[in-house]
């Protein structure tokens, strides 16, 4: 939820940033910040459905179906009319490659063939049956000449079955999207390290659902919590100065890379069905994370000391430009 959130506001701040210079481009990131809010209430409702059988047409359906087809139409939008127009405006463009691999990560977990969450139909292996000394194949031999051999062509009734396709099959081909996804959340994460500081909050929230992806599609719990606990120290070894808004966004963020380790560590990964830019728990109605709660629990966990947090006297304890202690 935290990365949604600070996905969400930066594609506010850019679309209204740009909107006298580029009218174009900013109308396109309004409409994915539309989409997104939509889609994030969607995939909530989603993640507290039981699991249900994909091939079969029921009303329950109607919920996956437009995850997937809100996801599709987002993705068209982001690959050919805002990635192309966002060269220049570094932040912005690796918001929208994580924007990308964020709904790829939709499309592994709602609708990916070989499906992430089930294991596939074991094949039969023929066996050798030698009770009584004789090498004699169960079903794989061959069969008897005289005794005849199946009917062809097979009779009304008796043609072979083929197996449903994915009732949202029409709405989006049925493949392998891990290949895709993978590729996607690569090219984000090093266009991160490359153009943004390791505190800056966009970089901690590619980084926050790649973790995510590995743990949830990958099943690589390892290198997930390792890409966490790297995040967090590139947070801490940031020179770079930040605003109090980009200091609590960042704060909140480690705080969930944080839970993302531990949750790693316990073999269970939670809910982690993503939201348009992010997944994550969702915090109590009535209740928001603060910056000293975040740095107390990283505490707690021992992964970090404490960061210390000092200003350089001209804003004051409530200024603008501070500056973080190794």
């Amino acid at each position: 939820m935290a990365s949604a959130d600070v996905d969400q506001k930066f594609l506010g701040q850019f679309a209204k940033r740009i909107n006298n210079s580029n009218p174009f481009l900013s109308s396109f990131l309004y409409k994915v910040l539309g989409l997104s809010v939509l889609l994030a209430k969607k995939l909530v409702r989603a993640r507290r459905l039981r699991k249900l059988d994909t091939t079969r047409d029921t009303k329950s359906l109607q919920l996956y179906h437009h995850i997937i087809w809100l996801s599709r139409e987002g993705l068209i939008m982001i690959e050919q009319f805002i990635i192309p127009m966002v060269s220049g405006m570094l932040e912005l463009k690796v918001l929208s490659y994580k924007l990308r691999a964020s709904l790829y990560h939709i499309f592994v977990l709602f609708h990916n063939h070989p499906s992430v969450h089930q294991t596939a139909i074991p094949s039969f292996t023929p066996t050798t049956n030698k009770s009584k000394g004789a090498d004699i194949t169960s079903i794989a031999s061959s069969p008897n000449p005289f005794e005849g051999g199946p009917v062809q062509p097979l009779p009304p009734g008796l043609s072979p079955v083929s197996i449903p396709k994915p009732s949202a099959a029409f709405l989006l081909p049925v493949t392998d999207y891990i290949p895709s996804a993978t590729s996607c959340f690569t090219e984000a994460a090093a266009l991160a390290d490359a153009l943004l500081s390791g505190s800056h909050p966009i970089r901690l929230s590619v980084k926050f659902e790649y973790a995510a992806y590995m743990f949830d599609c990958l099943h690589d719990a390892d290198e997930s919590t390792k890409l966490a606990q790297q995040a967090i120290k590139d947070v801490y070894n940031a020179q770079e100065g930040m605003d109090d808004d980009q200091f609590e966004d960042a704060a909140i963020l480690v705080h969930e890379l944080g839970m993302r380790i531990k949750r790693n560590r316990s073999g269970s990964g939670g809910s982690n069905t993503p939201k348009l830019g992010g997944e994550g728990s969702t915090p109590r109605a009535g209740s928001s994370p603060s910056t000293p709660r975040a740095s107390k629990t990283i505490r707690g966990e021992g992964i970090l000391p404490k960061l210390p947090v000092v200003t350089n006297g001209v804003g004051g304890p409530s200024g603008t430009s501070t500056e973080r202690l190794r």
